[in-house]
C-alpha cells in the first residue's frame, strides 16, 4: 500500500505588502516635454501623438500618458524637441509689488522680471509691501524642494516692530506658539545687534511670510517693515533693489543640498 504524502509543515509564504520603491529619473510625460519646449499646449501635443505625428528615439509612439528621459531625442513632424532650460532667477523686490502673475489693482514682480525667461513662477510670496529676496523658476524639482515646509530652505527676515520685542516673548517664539490649534515654529530668531529691541531677524521655512504677520500679531505687536535678507545661502550683495540675476550652477547645487 503506498505511503501517504507527509504534509509540509511550513506556512504558505505571504505576500509581502511592501511596494517596490519608485525611482526618480526625471521622466515626464510625452505631451508635458512637448509643452513645455514652447511648440504647443499639452491638448495639442495629445491631438498629434494621437495621429502619429510625434517619434521618441527614431519610433512612433500614439501611447497617451507615455513618459519620456531627459536624455530621450524627441520630434514633431520631423523636428527636434528642445526641451525647456531651466532657470533660475533671484530678484530683490521693492515695495508695491504683488508677488502673483497677474493682478489687476497694480503692479506684479513679473513685470520686474520680465526678460529673464519663459514659463518662470514665484518660489513663495512677499507682501506687496514687503522687500527683499524672492526666487522664481520652471523648475518643478526645486518648486517642490521650496514648498516643502519641513523639509524645505530656511528663509532670513529683517523684521521692524512697532515697539520692542520683550525677551520672554522672543523666547515664545523660539519655543513655538500655538495659534488657533496650530503649533507655529521658527526655525531661529534673534534681536539686531546694534539695533533697537524693535529689529529681529527671523529665520522661517514656511514659503509665505504671511506666517510672520499671524506670529507677531497674535503677540500685539505690528510689523513696520519685513525685508528678506537671505534665501538658504542667497544674500542681496551687488543685487541693488529692483534688479534680478540668475543663480550660478554653485549657488543652485548648494541649494539643493540643504
Amino acid at each position: 500500500m503506498p505511503s501517504a504524502r507527509k504534509s509540509s509543515s511550513r506556512p504558505p509564504k505571504k505576500k509581502s505588502d511592501k511596494q517596490p520603491k519608485s525611482v526618480d529619473d526625471g521622466s515626464i510625460r510625452l505631451n508635458k516635454y512637448i509643452s513645455n519646449s514652447g511648440m504647443c499646449s499639452r491638448r495639442e501635443a495629445d491631438m498629434h501623438i494621437s495621429i502619429g505625428s510625434v517619434t521618441v528615439n527614431g519610433k512612433v509612439v500614439i501611447e497617451m500618458g507615455y513618459k519620456v528621459k531627459p536624455e530621450d531625442e524627441v520630434r514633431f513632424d520631423g523636428a527636434r524637441v528642445q526641451p525647456e532650460k531651466k532657470l533660475y532667477v533671484l530678484l530683490n523686490k521693492p515695495k508695491g509689488f504683488a508677488t502673483t502673475s497677474s493682478d489687476a489693482k497694480g503692479k506684479t514682480v513679473m513685470e520686474l522680471i520680465a526678460n529673464a525667461g519663459g514659463g518662470l513662477r514665484p518660489i513663495g510670496r512677499l507682501g506687496r509691501n514687503s522687500t527683499g529676496l524672492l526666487l522664481f523658476t520652471n523648475d518643478d524639482v526645486v518648486m517642490q524642494k521650496f514648498t516643502n515646509s519641513k523639509h524645505g530652505v530656511d528663509r532670513l527676515f529683517h523684521v521692524h516692530l512697532d515697539k520692542n520685542l520683550t525677551y520672554d516673548h522672543l523666547k515664545s517664539i523660539r519655543d513655538g506658539i500655538k495659534i488657533e490649534g496650530d503649533l507655529i515654529h521658527v526655525s531661529d530668531i534673534s534681536y539686531i545687534k546694534g539695533s533697537s529691541k524693535n529689529e529681529v531677524g527671523v529665520k522661517i521655512k514656511n514659503t509665505g511670510n504671511g506666517v510672520l504677520r499671524k506670529l507677531f500679531g497674535h503677540l500685539k505687536y505690528d510689523l513696520i517693515k519685513v525685508d528678506c535678507v537671505m534665501i538658504g545661502s542667497l544674500t542681496k550683495k551687488d543685487l541693488p533693489r529692483s534688479r534680478w540675476r540668475h543663480l550660478t550652477q554653485l549657488e543652485l547645487n548648494s541649494i539643493m543640498m540643504m
